[in-house]
């Protein structure tokens, strides 16, 4: 799959060929984007920075694979609340580069309303 619009698609057919529609709730699938996206912190958790930028390719090939279900389950939840994940990057983007100028965080960590 190339694009977002065929994934969504085509989950949207997995769910419905097996009658999980019903399942498939925000709530329900906001927990599990949660539950995933902490599956993923889990192979990191306790590794030194360097260990974490530079994981083994059995733990690469895991953490692929959780963040797959990450992403399905972000999918999943956007194509139910009929919201256009590209379109609400862009606009989160335009947003954080106010939010954010170059010339003002570049190299600080620090939060948008901790600034000037």
């Amino acid at each position: 799959m190339k694009d977002l619009e065929t994934l969504r698609l085509a989950l949207r057919e997995f769910a419905a060929a097996r009658q999980w529609e019903r399942f498939h709730s925000p709530k329900n699938l906001s927990i599990a984007l949660m539950v995933e996206a902490a599956e993923v912190a889990e192979h990191f958790q306790w590794l030194t920075e360097e260990r974490s930028a530079n994981p083994e390719e059995a733990k690469r090939a895991a953490v692929a694979l959780e963040l797959a279900d990450v992403l399905i389950y972000l999918v999943r939840l956007a194509d139910r609340l009929d919201i256009d994940l590209l379109d609400a990057a862009r606009r989160k983007l335009a947003i954080n580069e106010t939010r954010y100028p170059a010339e003002k965080v570049r190299g600080s960590a620090r939060k948008y309303d901790e600034y000037d």
